[in-house]
């Protein structure tokens, strides 16, 4: 898939009135877009304090000093740079060619917001290959970074993805998007969970859910196939059955959030058939992942 074909062109345009909102600290001394409340050496200027010996004399305001005949110094906030990551799964759960494409839009529109505030993005996807993730920052990356979302293969990995993220984590993020089905056990999802704080501050999954997935379409007797593991089963789908799904599925995902909260990660479920410009102009902005 192309680039253009993944994003419309004018979509980094309409991103620009966007940008990544988080509350976690900062990190890195590289410039960035976003100003802390550390004093360093940016042009928007803070407040005035009284010089002391070992202080630049260079910041010494000579107006001040002539009306006052004391030295004073100007004193700046700090810029520094946010730091995300972004976290793919690819999972053949993850196959679904709705489901597939809308993920891989997630990724492209986070990074675009990421790259174009001058922040510095990373990105990996879970695989059995373990490629070296993608680094940069600066808008002049956006359209290669698109281009490293296109080229992406499709949903192949048969192990699970929770058993096998951590190495593709950098240690060093402000803010983690985890762009997946959540469809692993909540065992597994638990002994992943509580390993991520230590990678980011403010850690953001995303579930990826289509229509299909939340209510079932089809009925009668019919063949299952587990995707990734290729185990069969014949099922004859009637009331009984869709009300048993139905109620194993919120009871996933009940504990699916109530583990995520006990680690301090939050959790958006986003649905492929609204569209990536539905989450990310009303989903994300209500959740405050966005402002």
């Amino acid at each position: 898939m192309s680039s253009e074909q993944l994003v419309p062109k004018d979509w980094a345009g309409k991103l620009s009135r966007l940008s990544i909102s988080t509350k976690s600290n900062l990190r890195g001394q590289h410039k960035g877009s976003h100003r802390s409340q550390r004093f360093g050496a940016s042009l928007d200027f803070s407040d005035f304090r009284e010089y002391s010996p070992g202080d630049d004399v260079r910041q010494i305001d000579w107006n001040v000093y002539a009306r006052t005949d004391k030295y004073f110094i100007k004193r700046f906030l700090d810029e520094q740079e946010m730091r995300v990551h972004i976290l793919l799964d690819t999972t053949k759960s993850m196959g679904d060619s709705l489901k597939w494409n809308f993920a891989k839009q997630l990724a492209a529109s986070l990074g675009i917001l990421v790259l174009q505030r001058d922040d510095r993005l990373s990105f990996s996807a879970v695989n059995e290959d373990k490629k070296p993730p993608f680094r940069r920052k600066g808008a002049t990356y956006r359209k290669a970074f698109v281009q490293t979302i296109s080229d992406i293969d499709e949903p192949a990995m048969t192990s699970t993805f929770t058993d096998n993220a951590l190495p593709f984590l950098p240690k060093d993020s402000t803010v983690l998007f985890v762009i997946t089905d959540c469809l692993e056990s909540i065992e597994s999802w638990e002994r992943f969970l509580q390993k991520l704080p230590k990678f980011a501050g403010d850690i953001r999954i995303l579930q990826v859910v289509t229509d299909e997935e939340l209510a079932p379409s089809y009925g009668g007797d019919v063949q299952l196939e587990d995707i990734e593991t290729l185990e069969q089963v014949n099922v004859s789908i009637s009331t009984r059955v869709l009300e048993s799904f139905h109620r194993e599925r919120k009871e996933h995902q009940q504990r699916l959030e109530l583990l995520c909260h006990k680690f301090g990660i939050k959790i958006l479920q986003v649905n492929a058939h609204e569209g990536i410009s539905h989450t990310m102009f009303q989903q994300l902005l209500r959740a405050n992942w966005v402002q």
